[in-house]
């Protein structure tokens, strides 16, 4: 799991990187509403896919991808709830709350992203009676759900 934090973390910063990228570059020719949406919605695009084959390595299928934006949607609410309750609660300076409230965030988005990305485990055999520990538990190989990548004809 540690692994997957580090990439994780990686991943959020290449993903900050290409949304503002994206943004300046939105900038030149849109107002900047709609250069934040259409960045923004890049970006989450981009995240999916970092995700799947960066982070998680996994395959990228129709369901994640539509379940994925959960995970930037309870991102928003709780940076923007724990913003306010930083700011109007515990008196913290605006400019360093959204940074505190953002890194509050980061265990319950990893954990509803690695649940998303991942398959659910399947339950470990019946262990023999006696004092032998529980085997491992381990992931399902097979995902479900319709393969994103398109089908290589032989």
């Amino acid at each position: 799991m540690s692994g997957h934090l580090i990439r994780f973390g990686l991943t959020g910063v290449v993903n900050t990187a290409v949304y503002y990228g994206l943004y300046l570059l939105f900038l030149l020719s849109l107002p900047y509403q709609a250069a934040h949406v259409l960045a923004f919605a890049l970006s989450v695009v981009g995240s999916f896919f970092l995700h799947s084959w960066f982070t998680y390595r996994t395959r990228p299928t129709w369901r994640k991808f539509f379940a994925f934006p959960l995970t930037t949607a309870a991102n928003f609410l709780i940076t923007t709830g724990g913003i306010h309750l930083l700011v109007n609660v515990l008196h913290t300076d605006r400019r360093t709350a959204p940074l505190l409230a953002a890194a509050c965030a980061i265990p319950i988005t990893f954990a509803l992203t690695r649940a998303i990305m991942l398959p659910p485990t399947t339950p470990a055999a019946e262990p023999a009676r006696g004092n032998q520990p529980d085997p491992p538990r381990t992931r399902a190989r097979q995902d479900t759900g319709e393969d994103w990548s398109p089908r290589l004809a032989r």
